[in-house]
């Protein structure tokens, strides 16, 4: 049968041939939520138990033995039950927990959403969201069914396809459950135990920590408890056996979000059975050129002979009190908790990084549209896991990090709540980057730990970044590059703008403003910008007189071209990620990446000079913090060099629609790539000698400065040699007569590297480390790594190195220093090995630079000791506040 016809055409919901009952209204009184099942007296699998396979859900063995009758119910829930009442009333009786589900509910859309709340060390991060699916439950006889309901393909209900695609998108029964009693209402109970303490698959975290085996042996109940519009259950789950047991990739910033580094991994799963509103919001059109996350679905009934994917943006429901005024209340405004476990001293900048954002909403029409409260501690029926609050939640951890996920109605992107993850060690990543990229321009960061004020500023802004994501913002890498490095360099504007059109951005300090700039101190931190203004703008204003999505595409598309006019209201173009030098993470002042860099490394300069007495104030304490920090100083070297490395084979971006002037892509020119080579060669391919300062090093540890610097110069290279960016210089090259040719570039790269050969002169030790990553990165290419070179990169690579290989012979003819002609002889024996296909090679499995070292502590084993696939500074993070130390 058909859903209500409004919401069928401005939802486009999918056209099941079910019943949509609607319901006399949400619970408005609700008991004090007493959990039935805790970690104090959880639920064991009894393994030799007879009869609970016949009682709980069905598994996908076959069995389907003859159930008894439903019984009475006070045969079912006794005297001794434990009972909860929520949007479901349920019971514990002995180990079993039953689910008592209201008529009115049945055949109604719930989102089931699975989240990893505690891991084994290396099984992820905990307060991952790993799926997110909508059920319905489904009185059969007397039986109740767990149905999977996808709204991945619709059509029009009126369309001839609409049957057929009714029928191509059956909705899969997840579990069977016999009917234990019905009380008085009619309301069915079923036996749920075996939902959780064995695997449904369609329910199951296994895929994301690549695990093979679920041990339900040593698997059991932690905790169920019911609230008006959600019931949670968490379920310690023990899962063996990695499918890849070398474990997951280490991507940026710590963890994989997969990858068991054991044979067991104990994770502590939250299920969380949400109910979605009767009523579906009217979704708004996603649009490339603005930042929002999206969800969609495939369309059969579209014009446009095609199967049309449409996508819909993800935001809250907000509405006007007064929808004839310009600015409003709304009716119901966004409301974050701060976790009571927060320490006191954060909650108010918690707080005011909540309700940063109100200004955004007032461009959108909306007056205190975002309210943050503090968690009420006489209210005994709050709780951080009932879906009503969505919560900053502190975490107790010694991950430096922070994440934003939401979750959001699949069938309209109406975001229901969020918690947000808050783990404790985020302060020593801030601290850090705080002081290595703005310690110079900031008198209170001049010595190590920061002065609480500051601290609370920096965490300030962590929590205004999250609550972003929140509200369905995207990074926005883009929108950086379109201030001028004399706008990032002025008071005026900085104060009244930032230094970065937006949050969404990793544009985290203003490392490219010197001190005689006289930027105020509270300027040097991101803050709402005027991207994050037109973007929420975009996204959240009502459009009168639009009654469906399509209505609103003119206004739409109107408020978009905006980005013609003023270039900071541009988004990223995801088909330029990894290409376009202006859309770049950790970047200040990118629209001029080798100015921003050498204004970048004077401050560095400063810092290093800053370094001892930083970190050395407190007498009688290990020199630990003067190791941490010179760790991350040479990482933020090695990050703003790659932000010149992304000129060479470049090309800017702008996302544009039909009728929008100009292309879309455009090269970086050839004489600013040449620019871009030389710089890295003269800066980065020559040792940093403010990294080399023994009263530093002497105290840090007996060895290791050659390996640090090799790691952080064979990052560059890698970026500077990559197949794609090779590839880029060739079509480049092929398309346009003037552009940078590859064999220019190569040759520049080779005669920087080895600019040695043409005096005879002798080659310092620092200098041979460079070379012989030159030549590390060439056999990778070559002989290694996941992406080989095509036919035209490798005919230009293998001829470099039979070039270099000349020069070197002529160069040997002259030398007299001892070290340099042993390192140039062992020079040609690699090429020669290089060269030669029917060599044998074998992986490392060390990881980063020579003696182990690495850019992170997860770097998968590569050739010569560098992860040259796995390169953190290659490849998009998967985290927000990625940590780019070189240890």
């Amino acid at each position: 049968m058909k859903r209500n016809a409004k919401l069928v055409i401005w939802s486009v919901v999918v056209v099941f041939t079910v019943t949509l009952v609607l319901a006399a209204g949400a619970q408005s009184q609700h008991q004090t939520s007493q959990a039935i099942v805790t970690p104090e007296n959880p639920i064991w699998v009894n393994l030799s138990e007879q009869g609970r396979g016949q009682r709980g859900a069905r598994g996908s063995d076959g069995a389907d033995q003859e159930a008894d009758e439903p019984k009475a119910y006070e045969e079912v829930i006794t005297n001794e039950a434990m009972t909860d009442e929520g949007i479901f009333d349920v019971h514990r009786v002995g180990d079993d927990v039953y689910y008592e589900i209201p008529l009115a509910e049945l055949d109604k859309d719930f989102l089931w959403v699975g989240r990893i709340k505690r891991t084994t060390l290396g099984a992820g991060y905990g307060g991952q969201r790993t799926f997110d699916r909508v059920i319905q439950w489904e009185l059969r006889d007397d039986k109740v069914l767990l149905k999977l309901i996808s709204y991945d393909v619709v059509a029009d209900p009126d369309a001839p396809v609409a049957q057929a695609v009714a029928d191509s998108n059956n909705p899969a029964i997840a579990e069977i459950f016999d009917v234990e009693t019905y009380n008085l209402d009619g309301n069915p109970v079923i036996d749920v135990t075996n939902l959780f303490v064995t695997e449904t698959s369609e329910l199951s975290v296994r895929s994301r920590l690549g695990a093979r085996g679920f041990a339900n042996d040593r698997s059991f109940i932690e905790k169920v408890v019911a609230y008006p519009e959600n019931i949670n259950v968490e379920v310690s789950q023990t899962y063996t056996a990695p499918t890849d047991t070398s474990g997951g990739g280490g991507g940026r910033g710590g963890r994989a979000a997969r990858g068991m580094s054991g044979n067991s991994a104990t994770v502590v799963v939250s299920y969380s059975m949400v109910k979605l509103p009767e009523e579906p919001m009217m979704p708004r059109l996603f649009d490339e050129r603005v930042g929002y996350f999206s969800d969609s679905y495939i369309d059969y009934s579209r014009p446009e002979h095609r199967a049309t994917t449409r996508k819909f943006i993800t935001r809250w429901r907000l509405e006007k009190q007064d929808p004839s005024a310009a600015i409003s209340d709304p009716i119901k405004p966004i409301e974050y908790y701060v976790d009571p476990a927060t320490p006191t001293e954060w909650v108010p900048y918690m707080k005011m990084g909540i309700e940063d954002w109100q200004p955004a909403f007032e461009a959108a029409g909306f007056s205190n549209a975002i309210v943050a409260r503090e968690a009420p501690a006489d209210d005994p029926d709050w709780s951080p896991e009932d879906a009503r609050y969505s919560v900053i939640r502190w975490l107790p951890s010694t991950t430096e990090n922070a994440s934003g996920p939401h979750v959001h109605d699949p069938r309209s992107g109406e975001i229901l709540e969020s918690d947000i993850q808050f783990y404790h060690n985020v302060q020593n990543l801030a601290k850090n980057w705080y002081f290595v990229q703005a310690g110079p321009l900031d008198p209170r960061a001049a010595t190590l730990p920061l002065p609480q004020e500051l601290m609370g500023e920096l965490l300030r802004y962590v929590v205004a970044h999250e609550v972003g994501h929140t509200l369905g913002f995207q990074h926005n890498m883009k929108a950086s590059a379109m201030y001028t490095l004399d706008q990032v360099r002025d008071p005026a504007w900085v104060a009244e703008n930032g230094h970065t059109p937006t949050l969404m951005d990793y544009s985290r300090f203003n490392y490219v403003a010197q001190p005689e700039d006289g930027i105020a101190a509270e300027d040097l931190i991101p803050k709402i910008g005027p991207y994050d203004k037109w973007a929420t703008m975009w996204g959240y204003k009502p459009i009168p007189n639009a009654s469906t999505p399509d209505e609103e595409l003119p206004t739409l598309d109107e408020w978009a071209r905006a980005q013609d006019e003023t270039p900071w209201y541009r988004f990223s173009t995801a088909q330029a990620a990894g290409s376009d030098p202006q859309s770049m993470t950790e970047a200040v002042g990118d629209i001029d990446a080798i100015e921003a860099t050498t204004l970048g490394l004077r401050n560095i300069e400063r810092v290093s000079n800053m370094l001892m007495a930083a970190t050395t104030t407190q007498d009688g304490a290990p020199y630990d913090e003067l190791t941490e920090v010179y760790g991350r100083l040479l990482g933020q070297w090695r990050v703003e060099m790659g932000h010149v490395s992304q000129l060479i084979g470049g090309v800017l971006s702008q996302q544009k629609h039909i009728g929008q002037e100009g292309v879309r892509f455009e090269p970086v020119p050839g004489t600013m790539q040449r620019e871009a080579t030389m710089f890295l060669v003269e800066n980065a391919l020559h040792t940093p000698r403010m990294f080399v300062r023994p009263e530093q090093l002497r105290r840090m540890e007996p060895t290791g400065v050659m390996d640090r610097i090799r790691t952080a110069q064979n990052s560059i290279m890698n970026s500077m040699l990559q197949t794609n960016r090779l590839n880029r210089i060739v079509e480049q090259s092929a398309l346009d007569p003037g552009a940078y040719a590859p064999i220019d570039y190569l040759t520049d790269v080779r005669n920087g590297v080895w600019s040695e050969l043409a005096t005879g002169s002798e080659i310092d030790p620092f200098r041979r480390n460079t070379q012989r990553v030159y030549l590390d990165t060439a056999n990778n290419r070559l002989n290694g790594g996941s992406t080989p070179p095509g036919g035209e990169v490798r005919a230009l690579l293998r001829g470099e190195l039979r070039t270099l290989r000349d020069q070197i012979s002529t160069a040997l003819q002259t030398v007299t220093d001892p070290a340099t002609r042993l390192h140039l002889e062992d020079s040609i024996d690699i090429i020669n090995t290089t060269l030669d296909s029917r060599a044998m090679r074998e992986r490392s499995t060390a990881t980063g630079g020579g003696g182990g070292r690495g850019i992170t502590q997860e770097l998968a084993p590569s050739i010569f000791g560098f992860d040259y696939d796995n390169d953190p500074f290659l490849t998009l993070p998967a985290v927000c506040w990625p940590d780019y130390v070189i240890r």
